[in-house]
């Protein structure tokens, strides 16, 4: 089934599709047609032989089949054996509305249907009982063609048997191949009408269903039956769990968490969620340009490395914000303020005010050397004053 192609699968379906409907078929082989559809509505959306600025007159004649695969489908779906009833049902009806849909869109669907949808149910009985009875002779009209179809091309067939292999070619003959492929076509949009008519019918039947079950499942529960409510318990708490884990993986992209900032700290602390003491690290980060899904995330392969360099400035983005800038600056501030502290403290001390006693003493009165040093740094002292060189002391250096 894998290899298969499209035509070979859809026919295979068919063929389980008609034994289906003829009789009690097989749990496995309704299985395997649900399987089979699913696979050609898969390859029918991968070719895109459907389009909904379509109508008809524009689809071909080979492809006009494929447009019973979700009746098919909805058929055999609803005759699957499993415990979960209502959920067999959801999933038949998402089908036959589908069908319908897209019929509708292919203007196969008669008027009247189209109006008593857009009126939506009748409510009277009379109104009930027309739309049913122009129903049931549309189809039983349809069901008379497509057998008038059928011997048509039976005799064909047996008059094209018996004709002789040598016979030549007469005038009009090279057209039978053209009347073949009409006499498909119209085959093809009686069994789609036909088709939509059981739609309609399956449609009521099972959407009446499905309120009968429904109410019975909500009676069951009032009357305090704990299996069911259980079953809707967990439930409802695998679908709220599946819903907060998907939410806190979507905030991720869609809801960046809002940058530390002082006046976040501030109100944080006049809600009683902080305090004062508590050391406010700023964790701000620079904006990040590029698609959604890779902010935040690491970029694993070259494609997503160039997909986060679409839309960048053509500047140098920040890398701090202003109030880490501004902390920066603050300790710059405060070790430049102890410096200068301590330049001053030197600078007052008695090591700077009081000169080197390296006058004459009673050792070395005569030492000419002794004298011409200190000399020399008296002078060097004089033409350098102590932070000359040092331009940070003065404001405009």
């Amino acid at each position: 089934m894998e290899d298969m192609p499209l035509p070979a699968l859809f026919e295979q379906a068919r063929k389980i599709h008609l034994t289906a409907a003829e009789s009690v078929a097989d749990q496995d082989l309704v299985k395997k047609g649900c399987e089979a559809l699913g696979k050609c509505e898969d390859m029918i959306s991968k070719l895109g032989l459907f389009s909904s600025n379509e109508t008809k007159d524009d689809i071909s004649t080979t492809n006009l089949k494929y447009l019973l695969v979700p009746f098919y489908l909805a058929e055999l779906t609803e005759k699957l054996a499993k415990d979960d009833r209502i959920q067999i049902l959801k999933t038949s009806l998402a089908k036959l509305k589908e069908f319908i849909s897209f019929c509708e869109a292919m203007e196969l669907v008669p008027q009247e249907e189209l109006e008593a949808s857009a009126q939506g149910a009748p409510n009277s009985f009379a109104d009930r009982r027309a739309l049913k009875i122009a129903r049931f002779q549309r189809q039983r009209a349809a069901e008379a063609k497509l057998i008038e179809i059928k011997e048509r091309k039976e005799r064909r067939r047996r008059s094209t048997r018996a004709a002789a292999l040598s016979t030549p070619v007469e005038v009009g003959e090279e057209d039978v191949l053209d009347d073949d492929g009409e006499e498909e076509r119209e085959a093809w949009l009686t069994t789609i009408s036909l088709a939509i008519c059981k739609a309609f019918d399956l449609l009521e039947m099972l959407k009446k269903e499905e309120e009968m079950l429904s109410a019975i499942r909500e009676k069951q529960l009032k009357e305090g039956e704990k299996e069911f409510s259980q079953i809707i318990l967990d439930d409802r708490t695998k679908k709220a769990e599946a819903w907060h884990r998907d939410a806190a993986v979507r905030a991720q992209y869609t809801t960046p968490a809002p940058p530390i900032t002082c006046a976040t700290f501030a109100q944080d602390v006049i809600e009683g969620r902080a305090k004062v003491s508590q050391a406010h690290d700023h964790k701000h980060q620079p904006m990040i340009f590029g698609p959604q899904s890779l902010i935040g995330g690491s970029l694993t392969n070259e494609r997503e490395r160039m997909a986060a360099q679409v839309f960048q400035p053509g500047h140098r983005m920040p890398t701090m914000s202003i109030e880490e800038a501004g902390l920066t600056e603050m300790d710059m501030m405060n070790k430049w303020q102890e410096r200068n502290a301590k330049m001053f403290e030197e600078a007052n001390s008695a090591w700077y005010k009081d000169s080197p006693k390296l006058g004459p003493s009673e050792d070395d009165e005569d030492d000419d050397a002794a004298q011409e040093k200190a000399r020399a740094w008296d002078d060097w002292k004089d033409d350098n004053p102590r932070g000359a060189g040092n331009k940070k002391l003065t404001p405009c250096g």
